[in-house]
């Protein structure tokens, strides 16, 4: 942080220009924001400041008739060094300079901070320096939805300039793609409907979201879709951005095999473009039916098989075969539990009807998913459990047998091999976006424009929570906890009858070193503009009235 004064001549009159400026790299290049524009203050008072920012952490000796205060001010770290990161990404450049900009960036930090609604992300600013920081004019949560409405336009746009900022050198020609479903508290949200719900919420609607990103999971386009939506339909839409909008020639699509079914695999031929997908148990029965496949190639090394222009790679993962035996006879272990805790109740209880504890005993057995294979026996009010070995190992047959498919020629088995568990980032994307740190939910809109706003500013967060994972990979800290402890470094206010200004203290050591491992430096003071927000919605008003008397 320092003053840029300079003075100078223009058509024969003098003029002198005195910013409040802060410094930064990118990329090894410097570069300057200007913070504030100091050209209305006096020359006492830009003294003063420049004597504040050139002591810098000491403290500087004050005449003893000049009056000043000292208060707490803001947090402060965290959202600088959120602000620095999404300098580098190019996420602000992007976004543009305007108030909504502004306040697009501060929804998109504030999921990182206190994951909440709108209302709250209006709240909370009043804890961190955001307007400071972010040169923010006062607003209210109605700023904050007019803001989203900017951006649910501005989206294309912005993902497209993203895109080209990111891989400016070389395009990638890997896009992982997947699919994940979000519930929904309440009826109204316009995009709401019943369908296949991943979180096990079976009587609330939900939203379908599709991620694209690059082979390393960096976040590339989000799209939000009707509850009801199937996986597959959701393809046709990816195809057209990569192919339409960002303008990419020679593309991979790397799906699961819920995804990439005869149609989009199709779909996909239409644009020249290639797949890697994996196929069902149902299809490796066919493929072994025919003769095209063996049981014995199915190893812990990848093996290799082409028919009718396809590439089969084959592969058995011994983990993972032993997880599923085990996760078998866990789930056998819990059924002969219930089968003695139902035959003791039978006991104590001569009146009681064995044919309810039977449907009990069947009922689990059915969610278990082994039926097929336990023989469930009654006799004189006991009931009793076995196992049908013969059908047993049939199903165990293939466990942890897998088959990816592609029609690439110029990549080698393990190559095919490891972009297809390269989804794997995508999962990582979906469990930090949804349930984990960014927390998708809840939603707290009904407009279908703001809904898919709303998870678009989370992916814009996750792009700043994935650099600071890996930033941080050698930190004892998880993303989270990191951000905590930025959070505390907070300013200290000083206050002088001429001026205001923030002084940023010494960081605690291991906030030095996350701020050394993100390559962000911290200024010596920031301007204290004391903008406070006020939410039109009140909290008080809200809470329901409570006597002394109820509360003991």
């Amino acid at each position: 942080m320092f003053i840029d004064d300079l003075t100078y001549i223009k058509n024969g009159k003098t003029y002198r220009r005195i910013l409040l400026r802060n410094s930064y790299r990118v990329n090894g290049i410097v570069r300057h924001d200007t913070v504030a524009n100091l050209s209305q203050c006096s020359d006492k008072e830009i003294e003063e400041l420049k004597q504040a920012l050139k002591y810098g952490k000491k403290v500087p000796q004050i005449d003893s008739g000049t009056a000043f205060e000292l208060k707490q001010g803001s947090s402060v770290g965290a959202v600088w060094v959120l602000h620095q990161l999404a300098k580098q990404i190019g996420i602000t450049q992007v976004l543009g300079n305007s108030q909504h900009a502004k306040l697009v960036l501060w929804l998109i930090y504030a999921r990182l901070l206190n994951q909440g609604s709108r209302l709250s992300a209006a709240r909370v600013i009043n804890f961190h320096a955001g307007c400071d920081i972010l040169d923010l004019d006062a607003f209210t949560e109605e700023d904050l939805y007019k803001a989203m409405d900017f951006a649910g336009e501005e989206q294309p746009r912005i993902e497209n300039e993203l895109f080209l900022k990111k891989y400016a050198n070389k395009v990638p020609s890997f896009y992982l793609y997947d699919v994940t479903s979000s519930y929904l508290e309440g009826e109204q949200n316009e995009l709401g409907d019943y369908g296949y719900n991943r979180d096990g919420k079976k009587n609330k609607k939900q939203i379908v979201i599709g991620l694209m990103t690059d082979a390393d999971g960096w976040p590339i386009t989000t799209e939000v879709f009707q509850g009801n939506t199937n996986d597959t339909k959701t393809v046709k839409n990816q195809i057209e951005k990569v192919a339409n909008r960002f303008g990419v020639k020679e593309v991979t699509f790397v799906g699961d095999r819920g995804m990439l079914k005869r149609a989009q695999i199709e779909s996909l031929k239409d644009k020249d473009f290639h797949y890697i997908t994996a196929i069902t148990k149902p299809e490796i029965n066919t493929l072994m039916k025919n003769g095209i496949i063996q049981f014995s190639f199915f190893e812990e090394n990848v093996f290799e098989v082409e028919s009718e222009g396809v590439r089969y790679v084959l592969r058995r993962n011994p983990v993972r075969a032993n997880e599923i035996e085990n996760s078998r006879e866990s789930k056998f272990e819990s059924l002969k539990e219930l089968v003695e805790k139902e035959n003791l109740y039978l006991s104590q209880h001569k009146k009681a009807s064995p044919e309810s504890s039977r449907k009990k005993i069947l009922g689990k057995a059915s969610k278990l998913k082994i039926d097929q294979w336990v023989f469930i026996e009654h006799k004189e009010r006991k009931f009793s459990i076995t196992e049908d070995e013969e059908k047993k190992a049939k199903e165990a047959f293939l466990d942890g047998c897998y088959v990816i498919k592609t029609d690439r020629t110029d990549l080698s088995a393990q190559e095919v091999h490891d972009r297809y568990k390269d989804l794997a980032e995508v999962e990582i994307a979906f469990r930090s976006m949804k349930t984990t740190f960014l927390e998708m939910r809840g939603i707290f809109v009904r407009k279908a424009t703001r809904t898919r706003t709303h998870v678009f500013i989370v992916m814009l967060s996750y792009m700043l929570a994935y650099q600071l994972r890996r930033l941080w990979k050698d930190v004892e800290l998880t993303v989270e906890e990191g951000i905590e402890e930025l959070k505390s470094i907070c300013s200290m206010e000083v206050h002088t009858p001429q001026l205001s200004y923030q002084k940023i203290p010494e960081p605690r050591p291991m906030g030095k070193l996350l701020l050394e491992k993100a390559g962000v430096s911290l200024p010596d003071s920031l301007p204290c503009k004391g903008i406070v927000i006020v939410t039109r919605k009140k909290l008080v008003s809200e809470r329901k009235e409570l006597d002394a008397k109820d509360l003991f």
